[in-house]
């Protein structure tokens, strides 16, 4: 009995990975651009403000998912430093889309919680998320340092003024986008502590 060929793994593996050579080239030519972000988290961080995260569908996971890195300390002797995500109160969201409207579940979650020390991060797959953009403007309005992560180009929240650090996937692939912004923050999370350990570097440093 004949078996059917599979086909050659190969070209899709090969496939797979020139998807991400470009997006992975461009994350390392931005890289002044990140450590001026980590730069700016850590001085925050160093006058007593908290990181509060959040995004939509699989960045709600993202989100979650940086919360926990800051806040614990994964190597022995580390600080832990306060941070906070908008996605895990289901009731929250879930209460303030029915009453005022998806768009602003993220902004009126972070009137009551931010203090103008604080860091607000908003992830989007495309950057084009209206909820994403009005936390992040509402942050900015707030003073709190704001930082985005945004794929596809970065869309209008690369773009916009109310962003102060947009650190950008360059890729259209939602797949892509959400491995490089791990690759991100991962960047961001070991950075910062290498900041934060140095307080020389922070002090009386625009936070911005």
């Amino acid at each position: 009995m004949a078996t059917a060929q599979r086909p050659p793994l190969a070209p899709a593996v090969r496939a797979a990975f020139e998807r991400r050579t470009g997006p992975g080239r461009a994350l390392a030519g931005d890289a002044e651009r990140v450590a001026r972000a980590c730069h700016a988290m850590a001085a925050r961080f160093h006058r007593g403000g908290k990181l509060i995260v959040f995004g939509n569908g699989g960045a709600a996971t993202d989100a979650q998912h940086i919360a926990v890195e800051f806040v614990h300390p994964a190597i022995v002797g580390k600080r832990a430093l306060p941070a906070v995500s908008l996605t895990n109160d289901c009731a929250a969201l879930t209460g303030i889309a029915r009453a005022e409207g998806f768009d602003a579940v993220f902004a009126t979650q972070l009137r009551p919680l931010a203090a103008p020390a604080d860091i607000a991060l908003g992830l989007s797959r495309d950057g084009r998320c209206p909820n994403v953009l009005r936390g992040l403007e509402t942050a900015r309005a707030l003073g709190l340092l704001t930082i985005a992560l945004a794929g596809a180009g970065g869309g209008d929240i690369a773009r916009s003024p109310a962003v102060d650090h947009a650190l950008v996937a360059r890729a259209d692939d939602p797949c892509v986008v959400k491995e490089v912004h791990v690759t991100i923050y991962h960047v961001l999370w070991e950075l910062v502590h290498v900041f934060v350990e140095r307080p020389g570097l922070l002090e009386g440093k625009d936070t911005r």
